[in-house]
C-alpha cells in the first residue's frame, strides 16, 4: 500500500490548516444559504440554481475532506532545524542553468505545497529529486521533456 505521510513546511502546514477552517466556517455555511435559497424556489427537477449549489457542496466537502487526510499524516519539517549544508525540504536553493547561466532560486517543499509560480517546487520533481541531498558547487542533471539539462548549486540557505 501506498505510503499517506505528506511532507509540509509549517508555512505549509498553516495554509492548509487556514483554508480547512475557511471551508468549515465560511463556505459551509454559505453553501446552505445557497441550497436553501434555491429549495425556496420550488420544483427542484428544474432549478439550475439547486443542482449548482449542490455540486459546490460536494466539491467543498471532497475538499474538507482531502485536507483532514492530508493533515492527519502530515510530517513537519521544522525548517529551522533545517542543515542548510545538504538539500533538503525546507531550503532554499540558488540554482545556475549551466547552457544560458541563468540563475533561479527555489524552495523545497512537499508535493502538497509545491506551486512553480512561487518558486516553490516539489521534493518529488524531476528538480527536487535531483537537489535533495546535494551540496554546494555540485552539478546535477535533469531529465527533461527538452533533454538533459544540468544545473549547478550556487547557495543553499534556511527558508527563514
Amino acid at each position: 500500500m501506498a505510503d499517506n505521510k505528506k511532507i509540509l513546511t509549517y508555512e505549509g502546514l498553516k495554509a492548509l490548516e487556514e483554508e480547512l477552517h475557511e471551508l468549515k466556517v465560511v463556505r459551509r455555511k454559505e453553501v446552505a444559504g445557497k441550497i436553501k435559497e434555491a429549495r425556496e424556489q420550488g420544483d427542484l427537477s428544474e432549478n439550475a440554481e439547486y443542482d449548482a449549489a449542490k455540486e459546490e457542496q460536494a466539491g467543498i466537502e471532497a475538499r474538507i475532506e482531502e485536507l483532514e487526510s492530508i493533515l492527519k499524516n502530515a510530517e513537519v519539517v521544522v525548517e529551522e532545524e533545517v542543515d542548510a549544508s545538504t538539500i533538503n525540504i525546507g531550503c532554499r536553493v540558488i540554482i545556475k542553468d549551466l547552457e544560458d547561466g541563468d540563475e533561479v532560486e527555489y524552495k523545497l517543499v512537499g508535493s502538497t505545497e509545491a506551486n512553480s509560480l512561487k518558486g516553490k517546487i516539489s521534493n518529488e520533481s524531476p528538480v527536487g529529486k535531483a537537489l535533495i541531498g546535494r551540496k554546494i558547487g555540485e552539478v546535477v542533471d535533469v531529465e527533461s521533456p527538452v533533454g538533459v539539462i544540468k544545473y549547478e548549486i550556487i547557495d543553499i540557505k534556511k527558508s527563514n
